[in-house]
């Protein structure tokens, strides 16, 4: 059986370096963080200040006021970076009748529990709004998507944290090829965490200001919000609509560390890489550039340099973290990476790893530093690993008829 090709038809990007796919794109390849002094809450008694807040998105842009009250914030980020996808594909809500809804997140509405926690601490569990506690429940993020865009498709999510953008897309992938959507709606959100900020802060593994993904004094990562959502849909139904086509999906690659909740380990991140190019009969010497997981952790992004090294048989392969200038915007991670490598190789440039300075002998790769770089781009890979050792590789290559 010929299997179809699946392309990507739309992006939607809502991020702190900007909201919509030029706005994003533009940023990227010229380096701009968004890395900010945080104020969505007090952080005095934190022993950090600084994320990847978003500080100019408006809901009402995308929702009434009515709605945005009914959901979380991380249903608001996810339903305008759709909503942009879905305007960029040239798709209305009237073409979603079997579209399929999928997303990935960490968080989920965290900031919902947040809410129930203060009232209930400073009024009593009376006090609670009943309806704060129906929205809480993760699988309200896909929902309320669903809901605002009237797509009466598969409708699921996925929790695997940090590699969940690509998990979804990859099952949309998977979709498309079965026949079972017509349309597929993809990617992952996070809003900005108050108990993501503050964990990360207690064991130490955020930095102070910048975020320097595989430079020698690297000191963590930083926490991050957005959304990013792509349209997937058949080449066949893609060339019928006479939509634009900025890459097609080739495959991807699955595999679980199986050896510790937090520590990468880099037989497992291998294994990943290694079972997406098995899945799309690729050499490794077929592939441009390496779109990494790049936390700015000291362990990550070792693990990540040790695995990127053994399957390109320690070919500099290309690659850099956008992480750098986004902070970790969690379980929408790696669909908006998902989004910066489509356009990669759309517009042959890679984005840069900002803010590197010294090079570290644990991570002998070609990390694109600083600057980005201009190259012809086919073939990459997208790379996320998750807490629990849960990685998801997409490959993505260049649309050619």
């Amino acid at each position: 059986m010929n299997k179809k090709r699946v392309v990507v038809t739309g992006l939607g990007a809502v991020t702190s370096i900007g909201i919509g796919k030029d706005a994003f794109w533009n940023n990227l390849i010229q380096g701009k963080s968004g890395i900010s002094e945080v104020d969505a809450f007090d952080t005095k008694e934190h022993f950090h200040h600084y994320g990847g807040q978003m500080k100019n998105f408006q809901a009402e842009e995308f929702l009434t006021k009515n709605k945005i009250k009914l959901m979380g914030k991380a249903s608001h980020l996810a339903i305008a970076a759709a909503k942009l996808a879905l305007k960029d594909a040239g798709l209305k809500n009237s073409d979603l009748e079997n579209s399929a809804v999928l997303m990935g997140t960490t968080v989920g509405e965290g900031q919902k529990m947040e809410e129930i926690d203060a009232v209930w601490l400073k009024k009593g569990k009376d006090a609670v709004d009943i309806w704060s506690i129906l929205q809480y429940p993760v699988n309200n993020i896909s929902s309320n998507l669903a809901l605002e865009l009237k797509a009466r498709g598969i409708n699921r999510m996925f929790t695997t944290a940090c590699a969940a953008g690509n998990y979804a897309i990859g099952y949309g992938f998977d979709l498309l090829q079965l026949g079972k959507a017509d349309i597929v709606i993809a990617g992952g959100s996070d809003a900005f965490s108050y108990v993501a900020f503050t964990g990360f802060s207690q064991v130490r593994a955020m930095a102070v200001k910048i975020c320097q993904p595989f430079d020698k004094n690297r000191k963590g990562m930083l926490v991050g919000e957005g959304a990013g959502v792509l349209t997937l849909e058949t080449l066949e139904s893609a060339l019928e609509r006479g939509a634009l086509i900025y890459a097609e999906i080739l495959g991807y690659g699955l595999s679980c560390d199986a050896a510790h909740m937090t520590n990468p380990s880099p037989d497992g991140v291998a294994m990943c890489m290694q079972d997406a190019l098995a899945k799309t009969n690729l050499k490794p010497e077929e592939i441009d550039y390496v779109c990494a997981h790049g936390t700015g952790t000291i362990h990550n992004d070792q693990a990540e340099s040790i695995a990127i090294n053994r399957v390109f048989n320690n070919r500099k392969v290309p690659v850099s973290s956008i992480k750098s200038m986004l902070g970790h915007t969690m379980g929408a991670a790696s669909a908006l990476e998902t989004i910066a490598c489509c356009l990669a190789v759309k517009n042959d440039i890679l984005p840069p790893t900002i803010n590197f300075a010294t090079p570290d002998p644990e991570c002998d790769i070609d990390c694109v530093p600083n600057k980005a770089r201009k190259q012809k781009n086919n073939i990459v890979i997208n790379n996320g690993f998750a807490f629990g050792g849960n990685n998801a590789c997409l490959v993505i290559k260049k649309f050619n008829y």
